[in-house]
Parts: C-alpha cells; sequence; structure tokens
C-alpha cells in the first residue's frame, strides 16, 4: 500500500494547526467569525429535525418488528441490496399451529372445529399485519431513512466545509492583523541619537518587506472571505430545504396513520366475525360466552362478570338481581343440576355473601368452591359447589382461579 508522506505530513500539521485554533477559541485567546443569526437559528432547526427524525425512525422499526435480530438481518440485507424475504408473522404463526392441532384432536370434534375456525381468523389477523407492516415500511420508514442517510449527510458535509472556510477565513484574518502590527513597529521612528545610520536602511527594508506581506495578508483575506460567503450561502440554501423536508413527512405521517387506522379497523371486523361464528357454533355448549351486541360493534359498555371477579381489592359489591327466567325452584329444583363433565373451575370467594333463598349458596370469605354454567344460565350467576352444598352464587363475588 502507497503513502503519500507529504499529504500524510500535511494533513497532520493542518488537524494540529485545527486542535490548536480550537482551543484558542474556547479560552478566548482567538477571535472567532460569527454566523449571522438567520444561519444560526437554520442549523439549530435542522439538528432538531435530524435528531427527532432519528428517534421517531428507530422507534417506528421497533414498533414495526420488535425482534431485534430481525431488525439486524433486515439491515444487512438492505447494506447489502438484497430483496429481504418473506417472514411470517406471529399471528399467522399462531393460526398454523392452531389448525395443526385441531387435525391432531379430530376437526370434527367440538374443540377441533373452533381451533379450525380460531386459526383461520388469526390467519387473517396475520395477513391483515404484514399488508400494514409493508405499506407502513413503504410510506413512512423510506421517506425517513432517504433524509438520515441521503439529504442528512449532504448537509452535514457542506456544514463540515462552511466550518473549515470559517476557520480559514480567521487565520487569515490573525495572519493579518500580525503583519499590520509588525508593519507599524518597523515604520516607527529611530531614535537618532542611539541607532547608527546602518539600522536606517534595515529599518526601511523591514518597513518595505512588511508592507509586502500586509498587502500579501490582505488578498488572502479577501479570497477566504469570498469562499466563506459562497459556502454559507450554499449551506443556507440547503438547510432552508428542511421546510421542505417537514411538509414531505406530514404527509408521509397521514399515510402512516391511514395505514395504521386500516390496520385496526380489519382485526375488529375480524374479531367480530369470529365472535360471531363461535356464538353460532358453541351457543348449545357456551351460551352468552360470545354474544356480540351489534348496536355496540361488540363493544360492551357493562362490567364483565369475569374481570368485575377479578378484582379482590374492590369493595363488596352490591346483590345482583336474582332474574326471574334462571332456574327458578319453581321450573328446576337447583338438586337437580348437575355439574357438566368438563368445564368445572375452582374459584376463591372474595366477600361474605347470604343466600336470598333455599336455591342460592351462601359463601364465607376466603373459602374456595367448584363453580361451573349450564345453558339458559344468566352470566351473572354461576351454579357453586361445596362439599354436599350446591347452590347459585353470583360471579361478582368470586374469583375465578383455573
Amino acid at each position: 500500500m502507497d503513502f503519500n508522506v507529504k499529504k500524510l505530513a500535511s494533513d497532520a500539521g493542518v488537524f494540529f494547526t485545527r486542535a490548536v485554533q480550537y482551543t484558542e477559541e474556547k479560552l478566548g485567546q482567538a477571535e472567532k467569525t460569527e454566523l449571522d443569526a438567520h444561519l444560526e437559528n437554520l442549523i439549530a432547526r435542522a439538528d432538531c429535525t435530524k435528531n427527532w427524525t432519528e428517534k421517531i425512525f428507530r422507534q417506528t422499526e421497533v414498533l414495526l418488528q420488535p425482534n431485534p435480530s430481525a431488525r439486524i438481518e433486515e439491515f444487512f440485507y438492505e447494506k447489502l441490496d438484497r430483496k429481504i424475504p418473506s417472514r411470517t408473522t406471529n399471528a399467522e404463526l399462531l393460526g398454523q399451529y392452531m389448525q395443526d392441532a385441531a387435525k391432531e384432536f379430530g376437526p370434527g370434534t367440538p374443540y377441533g372445529s373452533t381451533l379450525i375456525t380460531v386459526g383461520e381468523f388469526q390467519k387473517r389477523l396475520g395477513g391483515a399485519e404484514r399488508e400494514f407492516l409493508h405499506t407502513s415500511a413503504i410510506n413512512f420508514l423510506t421517506p425517513l431513512r432517504n433524509f438520515l442517510e441521503g439529504d442528512w449527510k449532504t448537509i452535514s458535509k457542506e456544514r463540515r466545509l462552511l466550518e473549515n472556510r470559517r476557520l480559514d477565513l480567521d487565520v487569515c484574518k490573525a495572519r493579518l492583523k500580525k503583519a499590520k502590527s509588525a508593519e507599524a513597529k518597523a515604520a516607527a521612528a529611530p531614535d537618532f541619537q542611539e541607532t547608527r545610520p546602518r539600522n536606517y536602511v534595515l529599518s526601511a527594508s523591514a518597513s518595505a518587506l512588511w508592507s509586502e506581506e500586509v498587502d500579501k495578508a490582505e488578498h488572502e483575506l479577501r479570497v477566504a472571505q469570498t469562499e466563506f460567503d459562497r459556502q454559507a450561502e450554499v449551506t443556507r440554501l440547503l438547510l432552508e430545504g428542511i421546510s421542505s423536508t417537514h411538509v414531505n413527512h406530514l404527509r408521509c405521517l397521514h399515510e402512516f396513520v391511514e395505514a395504521q387506522a386500516a390496520y385496526y379497523i380489519q382485526c375488529h371486523k375480524h374479531m367480530q366475525d369470529l365472535q360471531k361464528e363461535l356464538s353460532c357454533a358453541n351457543g348449545d355448549t357456551f351460551p352468552n360466552a360470545f354474544a356480540v351486541n351489534a348496536s355496540t360493534s361488540g363493544v360492551s359498555t357493562g362490567p364483565s362478570p369475569l374481570s368485575t371477579a377479578t378484582l379482590p381489592g374492590a369493595s363488596s359489591p352490591s346483590r345482583p338481581t336474582n332474574p326471574s327466567n334462571a332456574l327458578e325452584s319453581s321450573t328446576l329444583k337447583i338438586e337437580e343440576v348437575k355439574p357438566p363433565a368438563t368445564g368445572t373451575r375452582k374459584a376463591k370467594v372474595l366477600y361474605d355473601y347470604d343466600a336470598a333463598d333455599t336455591s342460592e349458596l351462601s359463601l364465607l370469605s376466603d373459602e374456595l368452591i367448584t363453580v361451573y354454567t349450564v345453558p339458559g344460565m344468566d352470566p351473572d350467576w354461576l351454579i357453586g359447589e361445596r362439599g354436599n352444598q350446591k347452590g347459585k352464587v353470583p360471579v361478582t363475588y368470586l374469583e375465578l382461579l383455573s
């Protein structure tokens, strides 16, 4: 490998000179040419734009791809200019596992058929997620990356050139100041009594030399000032382009929000359809489990019985109303109710409860009972068993354990 020794020595000298110059500026021992206020504001605005764009870009990458290993893999594919391979989403993988499990359990069984249905909708959710990721990467991430890796690099390069021109200008100013000071000293009138005639000639010669040095320094200063002004104008034009960057990023942000909204709308629709299918398919086995309120688009405004039952820190709830169409003793004797083969659960009693009639079971706080539901039963109530005792119990007084 060939080394240009002269260039290396020159670069080292420039680096040392710059370091000395920066140090003197920090210590206030050297003059520093200040940029105009407008240019300083543009630089501060550009730095702010770069910093926040980088943070938004990185966090959006994390949002779209939480797996850091996958992000690193995609980064290398981009740097190698190769197509990123298609990756299965987690929802699609879950859906496939559910459908494979259904084949093992038997697609004709209630559990197997439900797994097939849920697995299919999980795949649909995964497809919607894939479309969202693809759209967001093109319409939002790519413009941000192009700014950081393209426009900003150009701006940074021109700013470095501007800083070098400023340093060169300050060096020329210091050189001119030094030359003028030496010229004035050389041109000072000598003392006729103490100075020999020969020194008059030397003094005149030195004065002429310093006059030439001043002329040369003034010429270099004019050249350095011209180059600095030209570079400042180039940098200013690039920095003013940040306004256009903001407009472009604003448009991209709107597109990202639209893609995100469309994705969540699709997910909501898929889940509504899934609830309806499960409600129709399993209504006889699990009544009220997948009921969908069409007037509220599937979103319940009242408290969920199961969610209310898992709040041990809450105060004792009010006694629920005993529905007239539930398991009344005149219609069905409580002792005639049989527990299902599957579906029983353990529950911890949160509060004391006094039975209102013989069809209900009194409860003591912190005791464990077995609970289950039966077809046609109100969702706010369960059948509870404690030893040989059996009766209806309110869900809000329980914490379901398993």
